[in-house]
């Protein structure tokens, strides 16, 4: 399986590439992470962030392969513990489709990708900043294949 991080923005500061590359050359070759990162919209004073909004999403949904489970991170979806996190992981393997998770720009997650979406997950009530989540979301998923798998990464 292999588990997609599509993201909006592409210049993250060194610590969040090189945290991300960490965590993604932890996995095992049959449960892949990958990032792809979409161009954020030009933002001006004067923009109109809805349809920047809507560019954005449109660019994520381009980018997303056919056929695979989408979950887009969003302060609404669902709060996972670890150890449902590691459930879920499960069940995305069992699924038998790769899974790709969709990270919105500043203003979130156009309407298009929220109702293209299967699942949506919450990492917390608190908005984060979007080169933050990457490494949470990086870390959150490392962990729960090592509760899956018997690794002494995650402890209770």
């Amino acid at each position: 399986m292999q588990i997609q991080l599509l993201a909006v923005g592409t210049k993250m500061p060194t610590w969040v590439t090189e945290g991300f590359s960490e965590y993604k050359k932890r996995f095992p070759a049959d449960c892949k992470l990958v990032l792809h990162e979409i161009a954020a919209q030009k933002r001006t004073r004067k923009a109109d962030l809805n349809r920047v909004m809507q560019q954005e999403g449109k660019s994520l949904l381009q980018a997303i392969p056919k056929g695979n489970r989408i979950v887009t991170l969003e302060v609404t979806g669902q709060a996972w513990d670890t150890p449902k996190l590691a459930q879920q992981l499960e069940k995305w393997q069992m699924d038998g489709r790769d899974v790709t998770l969709l990270i919105g720009g500043p203003e979130g997650l156009s309407d298009e990708c929220l109702a293209a979406a299967e699942q949506r997950w919450s990492l917390s009530k608190l908005t984060l900043p979007h080169p933050v989540v990457r490494l949470i979301v990086a870390e959150s998923l490392y962990r729960a294949w090592s509760l899956n798998n018997n690794h002494p990464y995650h402890r209770e």
